[in-house]
């Protein structure tokens, strides 16, 4: 079932003995656009600290009491790698984290049934800027990125729409025109060509009558 995304911020996170803290994040492979790791606030008012964890992890999410369960306890997802989730994550930390927890590498497999690497288009590499892996983008950083096609803007990013089931996201909704004459529109990721990281752009191969 397809789902926005944007429903589950704020959720809850209850670890095997307990309740952990609150979805305040997402990160997701700019590549096959599948979301990796769930990001979690395990602070208090006082203090913000954030912990990732593996889809992997996790069961199902109950949409509608906004809760997720992770097969994990609280200990150990505290006392986890430390990951920065404002920046992109490197090859090197999901490495740590595997060993820490024991997750799979997805990276070792044939990625994904629903988007395989070698289905990706040429000049849909989403190029970096760094000497890390940086594969891995934040929902937080590209919400709000304007959405351009061939001939133009297209309107503003506002969420994702994934499909639960395997965490692929397949749709972008945009919301176009201005705010007395708004409409949201989904864009399927298979039309994305690029995205602009210093630009805030994702641009797209198509031009706006298709959209």
């Amino acid at each position: 079932m397809f789902r926005s995304l944007g429903d589950l911020m704020g959720a809850s996170m209850i670890a095997m003995d307990g309740e952990l803290g609150m979805i305040c994040n997402f990160l997701f492979d700019d590549q096959s656009w599948k979301i990796r790791y769930w990001v979690v606030d395990v602070g208090h008012w006082l203090t913000r600290r954030e912990v990732v964890i593996s889809v992997s992890a996790i069961d199902q999410p109950d949409w509608k009491t906004k809760t997720l369960r992770a097969r994990l306890t609280k200990e150990q997802l505290r006392n986890g790698p430390d990951v920065d989730s404002k920046k992109p994550v490197s090859r090197q930390q999901e490495i740590a984290m595997r060993e820490y927890f024991g997750w799979p590498a997805y990276w070792d497999t044939i990625v994904d049934k629903v988007f395989p690497r070698s289905s990706i288009a040429a000049g849909r590499e989403f190029p970096v800027h760094t000497a890390e892996d940086n594969h891995l983008r934040s929902w937080e950083d590209v919400i709000g990125y304007e959405v351009w096609a061939s001939d133009g803007v297209v309107g503003c990013l506002e969420s994702f729409i994934v499909d639960e089931a395997v965490w692929h996201i397949g749709y972008l909704d945009v919301k176009t025109g201005d705010w007395l004459q708004s409409r949201s529109a989904l864009v399927p990721t298979s039309w994305v060509k690029s995205i602009s990281w210093a630009d805030h752009r994702v641009i797209l191969q198509h031009a706006r009558e298709r959209i």
